[in-house]
């Protein structure tokens, strides 16, 4: 009995020792369920879902930059991949009225790309 409560401090303790950052952008499954608001100039629940992701995905770029995870080209070079997606997609909704289903699925791969970076994900091929 002693051995199997050993085992389990032992578990947790290398549970708590396990690397890799706690960044909201690293939640996958969460962050491609965000609902955002619209307003102001975000007329599209599907252009606020990427407008959202992206402050968040851009913050967490800062947090990984501040803990020396993460270069300062890099760190420019993720932010500048956010910010294109911002713009194409703020282009499509100018353009189109809306953002497809199809045009969302493809920007959130995109984001999930730069938070892979961050978070050190590896690409699950989906």
């Amino acid at each position: 009995m002693l051995s199997l409560a050993v085992s389990a401090m032992a578990a947790g303790a290398a549970q708590a020792r396990a690397p890799g950052p706690a960044y909201p952008s690293c939640d996958l499954p969460a962050q491609r369920a965000l609902a955002a608001a619209t307003g102001g100039a975000i007329k599209d629940p599907r252009q606020a879902h990427i407008s959202m992701r992206g402050n968040i995905l851009q913050a967490d770029i800062g947090s990984a930059r501040k803990a020396r995870r993460i270069t300062q080209v890099q760190a420019r070079r993720l932010f500048a991949r956010v910010e294109t997606v911002r713009r194409d997609t703020d282009r499509f909704v100018r353009k189109q009225g809306f953002l497809s289903a199809a045009e969302r699925a493809s920007y959130d791969r995109e984001l999930d790309e730069v938070a892979g970076q961050i978070c050190g994900l590896r690409r699950t091929g989906r």
